[in-house]
């Protein structure tokens, strides 16, 4: 039951990546919330599969080690550290917010937590605790549309369809109207496509060519699928984070004569077409708004406990092709 915590009612449990292919779950002790802070007993967090999976087995460059941090993480790159970004809590404490408000913040995967009441952002009505675990995913494609407007198509081509990549395209056709193709090897994704109002490429469905493209594959592969795939002076928007692995391009093929442009789109920066009205949390607060379509339901595909955190982080690594959101649950 929620607010029972086996660490004791002055602390919590947490996950820990020790960043080199395992997890385990610590204690941590938790201060009274001050006047601006909240207690918040987490209902439902996500494991974000790309970057935690790179968290995990160790695989952040060290340049990113600064850049890479999330907001309340403990510990040090590579490892041990606390890390995650989606959480969904009920306030349990502390009086700047009413008492069983419902709140998504950046926090990484624990029990119970205190955080200043300027992180914790409501949950707006019509979007649910289990959906609302999307948020942090939903942040960076917006961040991507917002990056791509002056370059979008009637037809726009994604690559990869994992959370990211599919939330992209959904907004896409949710603010432009545009035609999405998702050009993914898992077939199941085709089922998914359908309920978000977007095309599976099968094979030889799809346009040849687009004028805009989004590749979240963060593999190699899918990024010469997209050049291959761009029309004259197409753009394409790369989402993928690669850590530590190096990515090679034929870039003395078309890519010059195609006048063709990869311009990088990253959530810890605002794009510049909207970075003077409006700040991180304006931006998390609108992620949160766009979930209110229950189609998204969709891309939860799994749910654990908390106490199998590891196990999930370890099955991630090795590969769960069919996963894209892994929602993590708190309560019996």
């Amino acid at each position: 039951m929620i607010g029972q915590d086996k660490a004791g009612s002055n602390g919590a449990r947490a996950f820990w990546s020790l960043g080199d292919g395992r997890g385990e779950i610590r204690t941590a002790a938790l201060a009274a919330p001050g006047p601006d802070e909240v207690l918040a007993e987490t209902i439902y967090s996500a494991v974000s599969k790309g970057t935690e999976s790179l968290v995990f087995r160790g695989g952040v460059p060290a340049s990113e080690w600064g850049r890479m941090a999330c907001p309340f993480q403990e510990g040090q790159f590579p490892g041990p550290v606390k890390y995650g970004y989606a959480a969904v809590a009920r306030v349990a404490g502390g009086a700047a917010m009413k008492r069983g408000s419902l709140i998504f913040a950046l926090y990484p995967h624990q029990t119970r937590f205190v955080l200043p009441a300027a992180a914790a952002i409501p949950l707006p009505d019509g979007v649910t605790p289990e959906r609302a675990v999307l948020a942090a995913n939903m942040e960076t494609a917006l961040n991507a549309v917002w990056d791509a407007e002056s370059a979008r198509t009637g037809q726009i081509a994604v690559i990869g369809g994992g959370m990211v990549g599919l939330l992209t395209g959904y907004l896409a056709r949710r603010f432009w109207g545009a035609e999405v193709w998702v050009f993914d090897p898992v077939e199941s994704r085709a089922a998914i496509c359908d309920a978000l109002g977007l095309h599976y490429a099968g094979a030889g469905e799809a346009p040849e060519k687009f004028g805009m493209l989004f590749h979240a594959s963060a593999t190699e592969a899918g990024l010469r699928t997209a050049l291959d795939l761009a029309a004259f002076e197409a753009t394409i928007v790369e989402l993928s984070w690669y850590g530590d692995r190096d990515v090679s391009l034929p870039l003395g093929g078309a890519f010059h004569s195609q006048r063709l442009t990869i311009q990088a789109s990253q959530v810890g920066a605002v794009a510049p077409s909207r970075r003077e009205r409006a700040r991180h949390a304006e931006r998390l607060a609108e992620a949160l708004t766009l979930l209110d379509d229950a189609a998204l339901d969709v891309l939860v595909t799994d749910e654990s406990p908390f106490e199998d955190l590891p196990d999930v982080l370890a099955a991630l690594v090795a590969g769960a092709p069919e996963t894209l959101c892994h929602r993590i649950r708190y309560s019996d």
